[in-house]
């Protein structure tokens, strides 16, 4: 009988590597966890886990010999890890391996808003262009002032690839960080005062819900721009959209939404924002390695050895 229950949307490659490995239950959310039998339930030792809904204590008592939770992605708010701690369940995700796609696509965000990239397009595809000549002028990203909301390995990456850009790097972390000069600033609302473009790149959960407040929001200006790809929680998502059609501020460029796929329709009615469908981390190179990773974590536990990537 199996160890392994994988819960969540896997795709094929990712089944056939779960498959060949581990050879689980396959489950396609949480709630399956209660329709299997008790022996079924009994015999896991281990969960691989995928998704957004949440994982917490009534599917952790009803599996009482797990002893791991694998996270595929780096963010693991979905699992209640306090809830973990105390039954002893160790908790991992899949850091590192990420960060290059994540910080990529939040600079293309970026200059994509500042650029209009998308509006200049559908000027070149619509015939504007013959028809009417060049598209209007729009803004220089490059030499800007940028913050960055979190400087953990992805908001580094973000970081340094800005850098490159000419940009005055700015950021906001619970210490300040050895840099090459970039400013520390205390709190989010100090950090979007001083800068032009307000980068998210948070971890979620609880401890990070709204930390871009209405204040901070409120703080970027009328030139600001507000870039996020941590999660949708982390900003006070209402206080963005009031900022947005108001004029409050310039623009978003936004990987993440609370709610999403079925995201708040405001945000399609304005043209001063850049909408991605939650890919950050989207590339087939990138999903193969946190698929690896997830199952050398599984791997590692069922074969007593120390987690590869432990959170708790």
């Amino acid at each position: 009988m199996t160890h392994t229950l994988a819960i969540g949307p896997y795709n094929d490659d990712e089944k056939q590597g779960l498959t060949r490995e581990l050879s689980p239950i396959y489950l396609d959310g949480p709630a399956g966890v209660a329709d299997l039998d008790a022996a079924q339930r009994e015999s896991i030792k281990a969960v691989a886990y995928k998704g957004h809904h949440a994982f917490g204590a009534t599917e952790m008592d009803l599996l009482p010999n797990v002893g791991v939770v694998a996270n595929y992605g780096v963010g693991y708010d979905a699992i209640d890890v306090k809830e973990a701690s105390a039954r002893g369940i160790k908790v991992s995700n899949t850091p590192g391996v990420l960060n290059d796609d994540v910080a990529d696509l939040a600079v293309a965000m970026l200059i994509m808003q500042g650029r209009e990239m998308e509006h200049a397009s559908a000027w070149a595809r619509s015939g504007k262009w013959a028809e009417q000549g060049e598209y209007r002028l729009n803004r220089k990203v490059s030499g800007g002032r940028v913050g960055i909301v979190g400087l953990g390995r992805i908001g580094r990456e973000i970081a340094d690839r800005l850098a490159a850009f000419k940009m005055d790097i700015h950021y906001w972390s619970r210490s300040e960080k050895d840099t090459p000069g970039w400013t520390h600033h205390a709190d989010p609302v100090s950090l979007a005062h001083a800068v032009d473009y307000l980068i998210v790149a948070l971890v979620g959960g609880s401890d990070t819900e709204q930390f871009v407040s209405k204040e901070a929001i409120a703080a970027l200006g009328s030139r600001g721009v507000l870039v996020n790809i941590s999660r949708g929680s982390t900003v006070d998502e209402g206080a963005l959209l009031d900022a947005l059609e108001s004029g409050a501020i310039a623009g978003a460029a936004l990987d993440v939404f609370l709610n999403e796929p079925k995201i708040d329709p405001r945000f399609y009615a304005l043209d001063n924002v850049v909408i991605q469908p939650h890919q950050g981390s989207g590339t087939v190179e990138t999903r193969a390695a946190m698929a690896k990773l997830q199952r050398d974590n599984v791997l590692a536990f069922l074969g007593a050895k120390d987690l590869l990537t432990p959170v708790n």
